[in-house]
């Protein structure tokens, strides 16, 4: 069964536990079935390559590597904190990610 998460691709987040704690970063891509995310310049990985035609040398590349979302909170457009997210009915009937902390709409 999947779990509806709290992130979505293009949110900035910030990340709470791990080797990565405390970076910032733009999420760049969300694997649902692994509930996990790629975070731009978050828990950057070394990865070793062949030459080829975007690489000609090869060698030793720095690459994101998937973090779990437990692992990450959202930033309030407002404060520039970490908020949790809750989700509520707009004026137009619509439901909608908000910010706990400041109880400002999410776009």
């Amino acid at each position: 069964m999947k779990r509806k998460l709290h992130i979505k691709k293009g949110d900035t987040v910030i990340v709470t536990a791990g080797d990565s704690k405390g970076q910032q970063g733009k999420v760049l891509e969300i694997i649902t079935k692994t509930e996990k995310a790629i975070v731009e310049g978050v828990n950057l990985v070394s990865k070793h390559t062949k030459p080829n035609a975007s690489h000609p040398q090869g060698g030793i590349v720095k690459k994101e590597a998937p973090i779990h979302i437990s692992n990450l909170m959202l930033v309030d457009p407002a404060s520039g904190k970490p908020t949790r997210i809750g989700k509520k009915l707009n004026k137009d009937n619509k439901l909608v990610r908000y910010s706990k902390k400041s109880g400002e709409e999410i776009k």
